[in-house]
């Protein structure tokens, strides 16, 4: 098994190897390679132990390089996975396309899980513009951008896997600040038109939908998690172990508190039924509108 860490070579950057590493003669059968974006603490950070024993090779991707470097030295230690990192800005166009690269070229990738994110928690009124468009720009427009540079190889290989983190205020979006909540939506119809349209690929879609976990978020976001009631917070280790085990169930929607599953079941279907009617020639006759002739 592999015991060292492989910073991966991109065009322009060097090689940022911490050590020297010996390759041991037997080595695990691997899964494939695993991209976990914000993946230097938190919900990310627990993904990769996770997929790591579950016998994944990992990508590493965030801001914090040297959080990583740490993080990767225990995984492999603990798993005798070989984990890359690469430190990317993802509201960074120029660092998004270097993921993208790899995601496009690399044969080896099998899953993605698209979890950088960023929050806040101030209303909307009370908000700096520039820190929305970042929000945008990350949970948002990265989470595309990756998705569509992985799709395309997994569908022609009729394998792979697209794990997407949103939240609860997808469909709770009074709950916290409205252009985080509508980012979050978007992550929820994305998967959803994703699944959808990959169908009868071989490539599986899920969307997890956590609410509040213990995490840097909160303190990142304004509001530390410890000002929360406890009674709703969950631990990253308890969301992702609950969220796999959703994704080994065949959950679509994955939503890790949510103890009756039939009151998701009830709101899609619900959502369902409104299809028929959404969009008909006559206006629905509860307006009065005297429909004009063509």
């Amino acid at each position: 098994m592999a015991i060292g860490v492989h910073p991966r070579k991109l065009p322009g950057r060097g090689n940022r190897e911490p050590g020297n590493r010996k390759d041991l003669v037997m080595k695990r059968q691997s899964k494939g390679l695993a991209v976990i974006t914000g993946a230097s603490s938190g919900i990310g950070a627990v993904y990769a132990d996770r997929l790591a024993r579950r016998g994944y090779d990992l990508l590493l991707v965030a801001r914090n390089q040297l959080l990583m470097a740490d993080l990767a030295k225990k995984i492999v230690s603990d798993t005798g996975s070989e984990v890359d990192i690469l430190a990317a800005d993802l509201t960074n166009s120029n660092d998004v396309a270097k993921l993208e690269q790899i995601l496009r070229e690399d044969s080896r990738v099998t899953l993605l899980v698209n979890n950088a994110g960023v929050g806040a928690t101030a209303p909307l009124l009370n908000s700096d513009l520039a820190d929305m468009r970042r929000m945008i720009a990350l949970n948002v427009e990265a989470l595309t951008r990756l998705t569509y540079a992985a799709v395309p190889a997994f569908v022609k290989r009729g394998a792979g896997t697209i794990i997407n983190i949103a939240s609860i205020v997808a469909i709770a979006p009074e709950r916290l600040n409205g252009v985080y909540g509508g980012t979050k939506a978007f992550v929820l119809a994305f998967s959803q038109s994703l699944r959808n349209e990959l169908g009868n690929t071989g490539v599986k879609v899920q969307v997890v939908l956590p609410g509040a976990t213990a995490t840097d978020f909160w303190r990142l976001s304004g509001k530390p998690v410890e000002q929360l009631p406890q009674e709703i917070v969950m631990t990253a280790e308890d969301m992702v172990d609950a969220a796999l085990a959703g994704f080994d169930a065949g959950e679509f929607v994955t939503i890790p508190a949510l103890p009756d599953a039939e009151q998701w079941q009830s709101y899609e279907a619900a959502r369902q039924a409104l299809m028929p009617n959404l969009s008909r020639a006559e206006p629905a006759g509860r307006y009065g509108v005297v429909h004009a002739a063509r």
